[in-house]
């Protein structure tokens, strides 16, 4: 697991072994949710028990720090767009 940030009560990782496409997972307060790149902007793919206003956080927090997510993503992973 690579932890990239923590920010509103969550962590925002990747696991060890991932896949494309390029995606971040976050996860706390019981919930968790998958974030996925789509070249321009992560798109919420998933989410499971994470409450609206929470969600909104988390997703301007990875729209904030997707260059960061994206060039980590790369470094760890080894893998282009």
């Amino acid at each position: 697991m690579s932890e990239l940030f923590r920010q509103y009560g969550f962590i925002f990782l990747f696991f060890s072994k991932e896949h494309e496409p390029i995606h971040v997972h976050v996860r706390g307060n019981d919930g968790d949710a998958k974030f996925t790149w789509n070249g321009q902007e992560f798109i919420l793919e998933t989410v499971y028990n994470i409450k609206a206003n929470d969600l909104k956080r988390i997703s301007r927090a990875i729209a904030d720090n997707a260059d960061i997510i994206v060039k980590r993503w790369h470094e760890i992973f080894g893998t282009d767009d």
